[in-house]
């Protein structure tokens, strides 16, 4: 919230609701939290795919793609990925205000910060997916070679990673592959858009 007093909400003449109904859909927030390697984009991506082919105004914000634009100005510092973490759940709100199904699929570490997002987006419009996949799991997949590479601040590493307390999903990619992830998700989602 901006705590400029020159700076005043300016309302619309379309509600919420009104949104909704047009796309025939509930707006949702479903976020992705995990090491890097962990298999949150690959699920994501699957998912987000299943909701299109379903009719399902659905879009897919991944982290590595963001800080290409919005967030290319940030570093790793503790910092720098609490500020990440605010523009991105910023972002998610708007569109789940907009109706739109957002699949969200940062890192994430710390917990304040995925509550904050949780909290921007609405208790009863926020999904949190917690895809546990352990540390030597993720460095021995690697798919990006980060792992190689020797990163300072890597998250798991030499920077911490809080697991979810509370999630509505824990996924272990070690058991099931992306599309039976994405299929236990797709579930959820269904339960939620029914309420």
């Amino acid at each position: 919230m901006n705590k400029n007093e020159n700076i005043i909400w300016h309302n619309n003449k379309v509600s919420y609701e009104e949104r909704c109904h047009v796309l025939g859909q509930k707006g949702l927030v479903v976020w992705f939290t995990g090491l890097s390697g962990s298999g949150k984009s690959t699920i994501a991506v699957e998912l987000e795919k299943m909701l299109n082919e379903a009719g399902r105004a659905v879009y897919l914000l991944d982290g590595d793609n963001i800080r290409h634009g919005i967030n290319s100005d940030l570093g790793f510092s503790d910092e720098d990925r609490n500020e990440n973490i605010r523009r991105i759940s910023e972002i998610a709100a708007l569109f789940q205000d907009a109706g739109v199904i957002t699949l969200v699929s940062f890192i994430s570490p710390f917990r304040k910060m995925r509550e904050f997002a949780r909290e921007r987006a609405g208790k009863n419009n926020f999904i949190e997916v917690y895809v546990n996949t352990d540390y030597e799991t993720c460095r021995k997949r690697d798919p990006k070679g980060l792992y190689k590479k020797q990163i300072p601040n890597f998250t798991g590493r030499d920077s911490s990673y809080e697991e979810p307390e509370n999630p509505e999903l824990i996924l272990d990619t070690t058991q099931k592959n992306a599309e039976e992830c994405a299929k236990e998700v797709l579930r959820i989602i269904c339960q939620y858009l029914e309420r």
